[in-house]
């Protein structure tokens, strides 16, 4: 062969072989979850009806206005009988938490969780190769991954990220930074796991900003295990397709929405701003001017501008009286997406995605009922709902998921997975309670044992019916 062949033969299969290992880079880039393993405490953890009421009577602080607010804010709330307190709150020490309680509570969920997990995989932990804890209330020393590498005897040279302050959205800030080391990292095993520490930050005054959080957030959280390993891809459950994270720090009413802070007493607890409905749309709405474009098929998005056109062009003609009363355009996301994995921050933040994206009751049943059986676990909540679509059977193969969540900073994260095998078979935190679901009425019975406080007018006539029986 002479030296033109062998010149023009460089140049035609030089650029495919380029092409072709760029393709193959790209491949091994890919982030699929194995499994996850959502945490389910104990039955005598459970915070039913009485339990509750017993609990708020202990917190000597709260008026008669005050236990009005808690009875509002619990019927209202979506939660059901079945969640899951700490252990300080059956002790009744939730206004002394001791450092042995926040370890006793985050060991509680490490062994549980991540030795179900890794058993049921049969990934060893000296396979992994990177760890992303998020715990965002809780800092300990040594820190709370430096546990759980401890514990399971991880790998010395293992990587490792510990989240705190991220609030409800941290869990898929976590899959983003996995994301991210997998383009770095070839066949590569990954460790998240995500909570919320709720033993030091039970509030015990009477600031209603900041005992509506005792309301709505429960013990849980989820342990899941990422690779981009292209030969487990038969084994994976998901693949990430893409993932979009807003962040609105910079705008002070943002910022200060959601707050850890001290209320006039010194009580530290969580401060949940009026503006938050607004801040978290506001957020939503950016979010999803973002990620659109990348789930959605094309002919949607040209329906979508096409009547944004139209309906800017006729409201220029009309009077304004009539330009106002025209329906907006919207965006039909189900275009794109199967099916809606809603952070369960409480049931207005539940029905106001419903109505901003046009989802029906079926769509949002999942995230109704996993705060109605788990509350709201913070980062945690978006696997809880997950496992309630997987124990239903309705994960199909090739479906696509979209998870939204929101938290503290102000932040909105979402991202969409595929379903990459029909899903339903393993257990999961569900299993022994699906069939019950959805029940018959959510009505809450906080209304009808507690609702003749409503009537009571007198603060010196005002008590409980019943003793409690924790120790005060």
């Amino acid at each position: 062969m002479d030296v033109p062949m062998l010149v023009y033969a460089f140049l035609i299969f030089y650029p495919l072989l380029m092409l072709w290992r760029r393709i193959d880079r790209k491949r091994d880039r890919e982030c699929y979850i194995l499994d996850y393993e959502c945490h389910k405490p104990t039955d005598d953890r459970k915070l039913d009806t009485e339990c509750s009421g017993q609990v708020i009577m202990r917190n000597k602080n709260l008026g008669l206005n005050e236990y009005k607010f808690l009875l509002r804010a619990i019927v209202s709330s979506g939660i059901g009988e079945q969640t899951y307190g700490p252990g300080i709150i059956f002790n009744g020490q939730e206004e002394n938490p001791t450092l042995q309680d926040l370890i006793s509570e985050m060991e509680e969920f490490f062994h549980d969780s991540i030795g179900k997990l890794l058993a049921r995989s049969g990934i060893a932990p000296k396979e992994i190769d990177v760890l992303v804890v998020n715990v965002s209330m809780q800092s300990a020393v040594p820190s709370l991954p430096a546990m759980i590498i401890n514990h399971y005897k991880l790998r010395e040279d293992v990587k490792v990220f510990n989240l705190t302050g991220m609030g409800c959205s941290a869990s898929l800030v976590s899959v983003n930074i996995v994301q991210n080391m997998f383009k770095i990292y070839k066949n590569a095993y990954a460790l998240v796991v995500t909570s919320e520490s709720l033993s030091p930050n039970w509030y015990a005054g009477s600031d209603r900003s900041m005992i509506l959080a005792n309301c709505l957030f429960r013990s849980g959280g989820c342990a899941m295990l990422l690779t981009n390993k292209r030969a487990l891809k038969h084994r994976a459950m998901l693949k990430l397709k893409c993932l979009v994270r807003t962040h609105h720090g910079a705008r002070d009413e943002s910022y200060a929405c959601c707050h850890q802070r001290e209320d006039d007493q010194g009580r530290s607890g969580f401060h949940l701003d009026k503006s938050l409905p607004k801040v978290a749309t506001r957020a939503l709405v950016d979010n999803l001017r973002e990620i659109a474009p990348k789930i959605l098929p094309v002919r949607e998005l040209l329906r979508f501008m096409v009547v944004s056109l139209i309906r800017k062009y006729w409201s220029h003609k009309s009077t304004k009286r009539a330009a106002g009363s025209s329906p907006e355009p919207v965006i039909n996301f189900k275009t794109g997406v199967d099916h809606f994995c809603i952070h369960t921050g409480g049931k207005a933040v539940i029905d106001g995605i419903g109505v901003s994206l046009d989802l029906t009751e079926h769509d949002l049943e999942p995230a109704r009922m996993t705060l109605h059986r788990f509350g709201n676990t913070s980062a945690s909540s978006l696997w809880y709902v997950l496992g309630y679509m997987e124990a239903k059977r309705r994960l199909k193969k090739g479906d696509r998921v979209l998870m939204m969540s929101f938290g503290a900073g102000f932040k909105c994260n979402s991202c969409l997975w595929e379903v990459l095998r029909d899903l339903g078979d393993a257990g999961n935190a569900w299993t022994d309670c699906i069939h019950s679901y959805p029940p018959n009425s959510l009505a809450n019975p906080f209304l009808e044992k507690y609702g003749w406080i409503n009537n009571e007018d007198d603060p010196s006539t005002f008590a409980f019916p019943s003793p409690s029986p924790f120790p005060s």
